[in-house]
């Protein structure tokens, strides 16, 4: 049995040199140190598949309530409620129970012509071009303007509320940066206007839809708070635009790396859906999901107190060769299901529409250009204390 807090290995969620390739780490950590133990944060790790596959859904004793990074976790604040990210039942079933009235099937399938037609709109001018950044061409635009539509939000003020949303959770420097109450306030605060404004003019978007919605309390059905409308608001504007965002530079990242795989896309469109899974496993966009313990519990033989930290490593566990065969391998045809997108009750509501943000994305690029390279002199990944991945990512086409 290893002791966690014994081990000669430093993982630390908020050093950028770490949270550039933590990979390499994190197969230490799975090896060595399967439970681990930060002293500098006071936090536990699990890296492992089984062991974080296992507790993902265990909210009765890793809870997500107080937080699921660790920085909203240490700063002791308290969540306002529609966050279901940051909630456990009985409330986050609840609110959990509405939001899935919003994603449904329907709209999803609605919405991916739109989706196509923002791709078109933003890949034609450059035919012709050498290259350009992924990121601020279609990583940052597509996940905007396809919540920007669901939510009823014009595409003129579509770019200022990424930038705010963006500058909210993006990390300075590679340290811990205490979150105040005053963070989720002016989060949700930029969507005042267009909701009171939603209120006097009611449309076919989510804000009307969340501004005449009933939920079920204490036996009685009553409408949103204000509060309530404007954090479920922010939520999904924010975990929409962020996660997604990441997902499509890796895309761009990793096919350029593989090659070979690219092309067996580009001539076989059937093959993508798999690919895009193969990039959620192979780099997770929200790679760690921090719990607050809410008892004693053993681990590998540790008791771990009641009011720890513990961070379950579902990026670490997708790689995990216990459970892939060969987990730090690329392949389009694994067809292996991951942790990327949770599981249990915080399973992604947007998932199925991330997904297809991804599939129309790659579709969109491969038919106009089947071969690209990465300018890595000019790339720059984005910290932040949720999610990882490219803030810039120059491609050079051919």
């Amino acid at each position: 049995m290893t002791d966690a807090q014994t081990v000669d290995l430093y993982y630390d969620p908020f050093d950028f040199a770490i949270d550039d390739d933590p990979y390499p780490i994190w197969r230490r950590m799975r090896d060595e140190a399967p439970l681990y133990y930060n002293d500098k944060y006071d936090f536990y790790a699990l890296s492992r598949y089984d062991d974080v596959a296992r507790e993902l859904p265990n909210w009765q004793t890793y809870r997500s309530g107080r937080g699921t990074t660790m920085d909203v976790i240490k700063s002791g604040i308290e969540v306002p409620p529609g966050v279901i990210l940051f909630e456990d039942p009985p409330l986050h079933d609840l609110h959990r129970r509405l939001l899935s009235k919003v994603f449904t099937p329907r709209r999803m399938a609605a919405i991916e012509p739109l989706t196509r037609q923002f791709c078109v709109r933003a890949l034609d001018p450059l035919t012709g071009e050498d290259g350009f950044d992924l990121i601020a061409v279609l990583g940052a635009q597509i996940p905007m303007r396809t919540i920007g539509y669901l939510l009823g939000i014009p595409e003129t003020d579509q770019a200022q509320i990424r930038e705010q949303t963006g500058g909210a959770i993006g990390l300075a420097e590679g340290t811990f940066k205490a979150v105040t109450t005053e963070t989720f306030e002016n989060s949700y605060q930029l969507f005042a206007d267009y909701i009171e404004w939603r209120a006097d003019h009611p449309s076919d978007d989510l804000m009307t839809q969340l501004l005449t919605a009933q939920i079920e309390e204490n036996g009685s059905p009553r409408p949103l708070t204000r509060t309530e409308v404007l954090t479920y608001t922010s939520m999904i504007a924010g975990a929409g635009n962020e996660t997604t965002t990441r997902l499509i530079g890796f895309i761009g990242q990793i096919l350029a790396e593989h090659p070979g795989q690219r092309a067996e896309l580009a001539s076989d469109f059937s093959l993508i859906p798999g690919a895009v899974e193969e990039v959620l496993r192979f780099q997770a966009p929200s790679p760690v999901q921090a719990r607050h313990v809410a008892h004693d519990v053993e681990c590998h033989g540790q008791v771990i107190e009641e009011g720890s930290i513990m961070l379950l490593l579902n990026g670490s566990a997708n790689r995990d060769d216990r459970h892939y065969a060969d987990g730090e391998r690329f392949d389009i045809h694994r067809n292996a299901a991951h942790l990327s997108f949770g599981q249990g009750l915080h399973f992604c509501l947007g998932s199925a529409l991330a997904r297809m943000q991804a599939r129309v994305a790659l579709e969109e690029i491969l038919v106009r250009w089947p071969e690209w390279d990465i300018g890595y002199e000019a790339a720059q990944m984005a910290h932040t204390s949720s999610v990882r991945g490219w803030g810039t990512l120059p491609i050079r086409v051919r």
